[in-house]
């Protein structure tokens, strides 16, 4: 599993038809998170557990989203996202990881800031949209021993990446109800970030309501460091759509 896989949302788009929305169309949404951590850092050959070791437990997870789609044809629709994840925790590590060893306090920040460029391949109670991605992906993982004193270490990924995207969702006619999912994927050179998720969906006048599960998997090297993880849980969001 370590091919690109950018295909999925380049080639499909212009194999395939595609259909321009028949208005303006603007929408923006902010969601809740509740996400679990399980994996791996790695600094040069020294690895440590983020959720046995450390006991990283969730403290905010934010994600904001907003699309503007148009009729002109060719030109693809453009989707906005941002994510952001902070845990912290204090366990032990057991094993010397870089610098530190024994009774440690941590903090893992995680951030990714996407660029999509989408086309609507199906549009009417089935939707279909494919296009690609540009995620800017930045994390940071501090270990500090809690000690008077103590050593500390950092772990730290940056870095951007293209990725394939791909969204699909079937609406109820005439009840405002939908069911839906997204995802974005790449795999390459020995890294590989896959992010998706899956929804329930209600509208009613402007406003949209959505409840589902999202999960991220990412394996990003960086020099020598490395992040190894996987995020996983429910979310619930509301937006408005013009």
């Amino acid at each position: 599993m370590r091919k690109l896989i950018l295909a999925l949302g380049g080639s499909l788009v212009i194999a395939a038809p595609v259909v321009s929305a028949d208005v303006l169309g603007v929408g923006a949404n902010i969601s809740y998170w509740d996400s679990d951590l399980s994996g791996e850092a790695g600094k040069k050959s020294d690895v440590v557990d983020l959720e046995n070791d450390l006991d990283l437990d969730s403290d905010t997870n934010a994600n904001l989203n907003a699309y503007f789609e148009h009729p002109v044809p060719l030109l693809p629709n453009v989707r906005l996202n941002y994510t952001r994840i902070e845990q912290s925790g204090r366990g032990e590590v057991s094993t010397q990881y870089d610098l530190v060893s024994g009774e440690v306090d941590s903090d893992l920040e995680l951030t990714q800031f996407d660029v999509t460029l989408y086309y609507e391949v199906l549009d009417n109670w089935v939707n279909l949209d494919l296009g690609l991605t540009a995620r800017n992906l930045d994390g940071e993982l501090t270990i500090q021993e809690t000690a008077l004193g103590g050593e500390v270490t950092q772990t730290e990924v940056d870095g951007v990446m293209p990725m394939g995207y791909v969204a699909a969702r079937f609406d109820l006619p005439l009840t405002g109800v939908s069911v839906g999912g997204e995802a974005n994927l790449i795999s390459f050179d020995g890294d590989s970030v896959y992010d998706y998720n899956a929804y329930g969906q209600y509208e009613v006048s402007l406003l949209q309501l959505r409840a589902g599960y999202r999960q991220i998997s990412i394996d990003y090297e960086d020099s020598d460091d490395r992040l190894d993880i996987e995020l996983g849980g429910p979310f619930v969001s509301a937006g408005l759509t013009f």
